[in-house]
């Protein structure tokens, strides 16, 4: 890999790169091969383990994750490497939500299991509970064993009340210089891969398709390609120009425009040739009110 990033940077002349990548592409593993590439720094996300280690060490603590504001921390075992400290309440509420749903099913199952009026053998009733709390992923707040053939159990409090602490929180990780990108700029850098992940599934599946490839040769496919990403580029031009529309439109089911409604519409707007006796001409059809409201929001005349 170091090898690969060190052809880009040759290629285009880049004297520095920053590379930003999810939980799942930048691992322990792949940040130890990338760390000393010269002019390469790396931004990401920390995972619920790596946090929790970061508060083993007191590296940082529960009252620094706000709202409002985004802490920054240095690592003392490694200087150059920054946490940015956010918290989102709208992923805290629908954190919490779920994780009260996932007890509160936990807890009737357990019952149902724990309520049996004849003992039970120990191996299947330990069955039993395992399949159901690696359903829930509840395993982790339960306290349970097999006494003379009955489950008893109980719901660790002081380790559910520990993980609400953590409820809409998470630590975007870089070793970009501070000179060169504020902590809120590190911060929006990682949220911008959200961009890339819409390009990649327009691309792959929602509108483009660039799947299957049919064509037999390199070049083939490389304009195949090409095409694809100036459609998709297209698209990005013509949502943010259509954005007042979308944002004047209903929510979920009462949705009426979508992309793909769109380009319905203005599908509908035909050339037609009309021959009238011995005269022969092209001729549009007239847009009716949306598809003329689309038109002059994409500033095309017809």
């Amino acid at each position: 890999m170091p090898d690969k990033i060190a052809e880009v940077q040759n290629r285009y002349g880049l004297k520095e790169l920053i590379f930003v990548g999810d939980r799942g592409m930048i691992t322990h593993s792949v940040e130890s091969k990338l760390k000393g590439v010269e002019g390469l720094s790396t931004i990401s996300a920390l995972t619920h383990r790596q946090i929790v280690s970061l508060l083993e060490r007191k590296v940082i603590e529960t009252d620094l994750f706000d709202e409002k504001d985004i802490a920054e921390v240095i690592d003392p075992e490694d200087l150059t490497r920054r946490y940015c400290l956010c918290r989102n309440p709208q992923s805290a509420q629908r954190e919490g939500e779920t994780r009260s749903a996932l007890l509160r099913r936990t807890r009737e199952e357990l019952d149902r299991v724990a309520q049996a009026k004849r003992p039970g053998d120990a191996e299947k009733i330990g069955a039993r509970v395992g399949r159901l709390l690696a359903k829930t992923r509840m395993g982790k707040f339960v306290v349970w064993s097999v006494e003379s053939g009955h489950l008893e159990w109980r719901f660790d409090e002081e380790k559910i009340a520990a993980e609400k602490c953590f409820d809409g929180c998470y630590i975007i990780c870089g070793n970009v210089p501070a000179e060169r990108m504020s902590k809120r700029e590190l911060v929006a850098s990682y949220k911008s891969l959200a961009l890339v992940e819409d390009a990649f599934r327009n691309l792959k599946t929602v509108q483009l398709e660039i799947r299957p490839v049919y064509h037999k040769t390199d070049d083939r496919i490389r304009a195949h390609v090409f095409l694809c990403v100036l459609a998709y580029y297209l698209q990005w031009h013509m949502n943010q120009r259509l954005a007042p529309l979308f944002a004047e439109d209903g929510q979920h089911e009462a949705r009426q425009w979508t992309f793909k409604a769109v380009v319905a519409r203005l599908s509908a707007i035909r050339l037609q040739r009309v021959k009238i006796a011995n005269t022969e001409f092209e001729q549009v059809t007239q847009p009716e009110e949306d598809q003329q409201r689309i038109l002059d929001l994409l500033r095309v005349k017809l």
